[in-house]
């Protein structure tokens, strides 16, 4: 089919980002979707042929570059006090692991894939590779406790680069003659990456940072030098040796990322949509740019190797790895059984196939088709599985994400966390005064004594079973700042602050739209109206919907001012009410409302009278 350039992007980048969507909108693995899209745009449906429209230079240059930024972004989200929680596992995992994963691969590939000693070992040294672009999402998904996200994550992006250059310097012994393909060739190499990555990821990521300290780079202008540094540094690093480039930008991002940048949180967003986009594009560039004749190839060995990478490689190599490691057995058990491979594997995979072939190593064409095969199984199958087995080794939150973290503790907020408590639902309440939250601990509630946008906060809380916060707080400017810092962790329409008592979107002199969470409950719910209420003995009640008792029924008979809150359906599903969002209440679900004390129809509706007189409000 002819097309122009223009067309050929412009249709991947949206089919990459319809494939995003339907992967979010389903709870669906987004890099099986791309590469399926990729297989149909491609080899099926023969719309694009990368290698062609683009040359093969062209391509090979597409891909190198998106994978730098994709790991520059997962180096951007290594942080130091993960590290510190889980670094004797960590250290064994990317050293010993690695290792063992490597070894075994290559073993599997030449016994039982029947591939040359060359292209097994090339294989093995991919396959050290597990997914950050595939592991980030499946952690998110998972809910799983920040000690075992850490080894996964922090696994997943330092392996990446070292698995590329580890493949880089196999290539370059079996491959190279003379004197680069020498033992002594391939140790200088070595020496020659990891040199020029910490001089120019390390030192540069240093001095950068710095700049950006002493206020010499202005706003506006420090995402797009950080991205125009990170590719100068991958090119520089990759001039002196191949592949050192993503080792380079990997330690680059993770420099930065614990530098303590007042503005990393903007850059990490920034850097992310960027690696949203590329990932999408270049897998779905990858996948299409297979051949129908490779494809074919594959047979009953290809999958005997592909099964023994998932049920035998990786979950032998880790255990072993972690023998006398420190690591929980549980962790242990769910690190080795977790390996997806994703983009970085399937580019690397992609880089050398060709340039094997022309060496003279023909099987080296399988080298392409066997990666995806993995990718495709390991997706799959861990996908479907992490959360499961997390479960049942309780290393995640038992049921869906709803809980509710609530920012301030004023006696109607604690009152409030206890009826959220009674309805089965996990509550926190976080203030940064020991006396406002005795109430709470009296009450037997959990509470987090400190400020929730410090480091310390970041560190200590684990936010895998919350899923919605109310800043509900008597400064306003400080509600919006905590929404504000926590829409990326929960979602925009899970994250609400007390109503500021004006008409927000006509008030041209208040907070601007983009900088306030959403309003909770109702535009008259204010701090200080809530604790006036409060004072006057309104109550939390719950009320039951059936099919002899809609919503209708209790509006018709509810207090005209009373104020609905929350919404638990019958699977414990959680919804807030906010002015932009009211609740649709259904057949099942319970009613959290907040009305003057009087008595409901029984059996339907439920009264709470609140704890007590409580002293005047204080500013925060």
């Amino acid at each position: 089919m002819a097309h122009g350039l223009n067309e050929l992007i412009a249709l991947v980048i949206a089919l990459g980002m319809l494939a995003q969507w339907l992967a979010w909108r389903f709870q669906f693995p987004a890099i099986i979707l791309l590469a399926l899209t990729g297989l149909l745009v491609g080899p099926i449906l023969g719309l694009i042929h990368p290698a062609t429209d683009f040359g093969e230079a062209g391509l090979r240059t597409i891909i190198s570059l998106g994978v730098a930024v994709i790991l520059f972004e997962g180096g951007l989200n290594l942080r130091a006090h993960e590290f510190k929680e889980a670094a004797a596992g960590v250290r064994r995992l990317v050293t010993l692991g690695a290792l063992l994963n490597f070894f075994f691969a290559a073993l599997a590939a030449h016994y039982v894939g029947g591939l040359s000693w060359a292209v097994s070992m090339v294989i093995g040294a991919i396959l050290v590779v597990t997914g950050p672009t595939v592991i980030m999402p499946l952690l998110r998904q998972a809910m799983l406790n920040r000690r075992t996200a850490s080894y996964l994550k922090w696994e997943a992006i330092i392996n990446d680069p070292i698995g590329a250059l580890l493949a880089v310097l196999v290539f370059q012994y079996f491959v190279f003659s003379g004197e680069d393909g020498s033992v002594p060739g391939v140790l200088l190499s070595l020496g020659q990456a990891v040199g020029i990555a910490v001089l120019l990821g390390g030192g540069g990521g240093y001095l950068l940072a710095r700049a950006y300290r002493a206020a010499i780079i202005p706003e506006f202008l420090k995402s797009p030098i950080l991205l125009a540094a990170m590719f100068a540094m991958f090119a520089l690093s990759n001039r002196v040796q191949a592949e050192a480039g993503l080792l380079t930008v990997t330690l680059l991002g993770i420099v930065i990322a614990n530098m303590r940048l007042p503005s990393i949180e903007g850059l990490r967003r920034h850097k992310e949509y960027v690696t949203i986009l590329l990932v999408s594009t270049v897998f779905i560039l990858l996948t299409a740019n297979l051949k129908p004749n490779t494809l074919m190839q594959l047979d009953w060995r290809a999958l005997a190797f592909v099964l023994a990478v998932v049920f035998v490689v990786r979950p032998l190599a880790i255990l072993l790895a972690t023998i006398r490691s420190g690591m929980d057995w549980r962790d242990r058990l769910l690190v080795g059984w977790i390996g997806p491979r994703g983009i970085v594997a399937a580019a690397v995979a992609g880089i050398f196939a060709p340039e094997m072939v022309a060496a003279g190593y023909a099987d080296a064409a399988l080298l392409v088709p066997l990666i995806f095969a993995v990718i495709f199984v390991t997706v799959v199958i861990h996908g479907l599985s992490l959360g499961r087995l997390a479960k049942r080794l309780k290393l995640a939150a038992a049921g869906p994400r709803n809980g509710v973290l609530i920012v301030g503790g004023s006696p109607w907020s604690i009152d409030l966390a206890g009826r959220i408590r009674d309805l089965g639902i996990r509550t926190l309440i976080v203030d940064n005064s020991w006396h406002r939250l005795r109430p709470a601990r009296r009450a037997g509630l959990p509470v987090y004594f400190g400020e929730i946008l410090s480091e310390r906060a970041e560190e200590s809380l684990q936010f895998q079973d919350l899923g919605h916060l109310i800043a509900a707080t008597s400064n306003d400017a400080y509600n919006a700042l905590v929404c504000s810092a926590f829409t990326s962790e929960f979602g925009a329409d899970r994250v609400l602050q007390l109503s500021m008592g004006e008409p927000e979107d006509n008030d041209r002199k208040g907070l601007a739209a983009g900088v306030r969470g959403r309003v909770a409950f109702h535009p008259d719910a204010t701090f200080e109206e809530l604790w006036r209420r409060h004072y006057e003995g309104w109550c939390f009640q719950k009320t039951r919907f059936t099919d002899s008792f809609t919503y209708d029924d209790y509006r018709a008979v509810a207090p005209p001012e009373s104020i609905p809150l929350l919404l638990v359906s019958p699977d414990h599903h959680v919804t807030l009410q906010s002015v932009q969002r009211p609740l649709q209440p259904r057949q099942g679900d319970v009613l959290l409302s907040y009305a003057p004390y009087r008595a409901g129809p029984e059996g339907k509706t439920e009264n709470r009278k609140n704890s007590g007189d409580a002293p005047a409000p204080q500013a925060r």
